[in-house]
């Protein structure tokens, strides 16, 4: 069975900018630039029945377009780096996003997710990565110039049974709402009655 999660999708153009950043970390294993994700909530592996209810009911979320940014690089672990990120701003409606899903899973029964929401891209996974080395390779590349970018869509993904980095599908997509450009009010217009 699938393991499952919902997540943001990467572009292309940030895809490519990160994938830069490969190599000079000893003991890391690369993700695939088509495998970089925002993962808004992990799920793990569900009966058919669950999923088919959660793709069902993840329909239901009623969120806007946002933009996002990456800005820097960090490790999940600092005295054991076992990954290595690139840090995604918390914008608001990124959190209230995640918030609803989260609350979504839990009346749907599935169990909560333990780690605190942290809005990252993993670029690799770490086996035995000295914190010298993670902090020395942090120090020469933590500054990330990628371009910014919108969230149109959340999506529900499945991995397949590995050692994790995918490679990973679409299920299901989520279109998220455009706000109108600019956020104008609407001006009334009056006309005056003929005299």
């Amino acid at each position: 069975m699938p393991r499952l999660f919902t997540a943001l999708e990467v572009p292309r153009s940030v895809a490519v900018g990160l994938s830069l950043l490969k190599g000079g970390l000893p003991g890391a294993r690369w993700i695939e630039p088509e495998n970089y994700h925002i993962t808004l909530r992990f799920i793990g592996d569900i009966d058919d029945r669950a999923a088919d209810d959660l793709a069902e009911a993840l329909e239901r979320i009623n969120a806007p377009a946002f933009p996002l940014s990456v800005r820097g690089l960090s490790v999940f672990g600092s005295k054991n780096p076992h990954a290595l990120i690139a840090c995604v701003e918390p914008h608001p409606a990124l959190l209230t996003l995640q918030g609803d899903i989260d609350r979504l899973c839990q009346r749907l029964g599935l169990a909560p997710d333990p780690r605190r929401f942290t809005p990252h891209i993993t670029l690799a996974r770490l086996k035995n990565a000295k914190p010298a080395d993670a902090g020395r390779y942090l120090m020469e590349r933590g500054l990330v110039y990628v371009p910014d970018f919108t969230a149109a869509r959340f999506v529900l993904m499945s991995s397949r049974d590995s050692i994790g980095g995918g490679p990973y599908a679409v299920e299901a997509d989520y279109p998220l709402t455009r706000a109108p450009s600019g956020s104008v009010a609407p001006v009334a217009l009056h006309m005056r009655s003929p005299v």
